[in-house]
């Protein structure tokens, strides 16, 4: 008798399709639900629950990645895994990268690092392109900014992406009077800089434009009261990353 194998299922919360944010091209962006961080500046609350996501197979979200197959490699983009944290549903991961990968599109996955133990070389085998989130270079502040986390595992997961050659870019999150210290900042370059495949540093001002999540999810905001940060303060931040030899966008 042949053994009948489940099919794969994870928690979705929703896809889009985006330009030039999620990877290169134009990508057809899946948000998996479920988080082990809470970020206070997370402006997507909704993705930190997978009781929020809905039960989906591999072929069903397969399924709608091949409509716009035909589009997303005359635009040069791809599929890029996000969430929520998509390490935190390991084999749904890895099997739609890997079927990506037969169809001969760009795969990104987008990541805080935080379980990059759960990423098995055969996941990272279907990964083009690490977008790694690095909340803080400075450990007590990682443990301030996503109040669940650890540096160490991500800084672990960036030198084991790094020895299998794969590309890296980095994304650090800039909110005034919580990631903004100079030594935090240098900290984060620093850990960057000694990653031989990452190819840039994005850094993202803060905003508040996830307060209406909170605010349907009967949540407050943590930094309902922080303002973005200015330019002066983004011209130093970008700064502090080129002097280390950073590609900084």
């Amino acid at each position: 008798m042949t053994a009948v194998t489940a099919p794969v299922t994870g928690s979705l919360h929703s896809f889009d399709i985006s330009t030039g944010v999620d990877g290169p091209g134009t990508r057809f962006v899946a948000f998996l639900a479920g988080c082990p961080l809470r970020c206070l500046y997370c402006h997507s609350p909704d993705t930190q629950y997978r009781r929020f996501g809905r039960p989906t197979s591999v072929d069903d979200l397969l399924t709608e990645i091949r409509r716009y197959e035909r589009f997303l490699k005359v635009a040069h983009g791809g599929v890029t895994l996000s969430g929520g944290e998509p390490l935190q549903q390991p084999a749904f991961t890895r099997e739609v990268l890997r079927q990506c990968k037969e169809m001969r599109l760009h795969t990104a996955l987008d990541t805080s690092g935080l379980l990059g133990d759960r990423a098995d070389n055969a996941l990272l085998d279907a990964t083009d392109l690490v977008l790694l989130d690095i909340k803080s270079g400075d450990p007590a502040t990682y443990r301030t900014v996503t109040r669940t986390g650890r540096l160490a595992p991500t800084v672990r997961f960036a030198h084991r992406l790094a020895d299998r050659g794969v590309p890296i870019w980095v994304r650090f999150v800039l909110v005034p009077g919580l990631t903004d210290d100079p030594c935090n900042v240098d900290a984060v370059a620093s850990i960057a800089a000694d990653v031989p495949t990452v190819e840039r540093v994005e850094v993202l001002p803060f905003h508040r434009l996830g307060a209406q999540k909170y605010a349907a999810l009967g949540l407050p905001f943590p930094l309902a009261d922080t303002q973005p940060p200015d330019e002066a303060l983004l011209h130093r931040v970008r700064g502090q990353f080129h002097d280390h030899g950073l590609t900084v966008y």
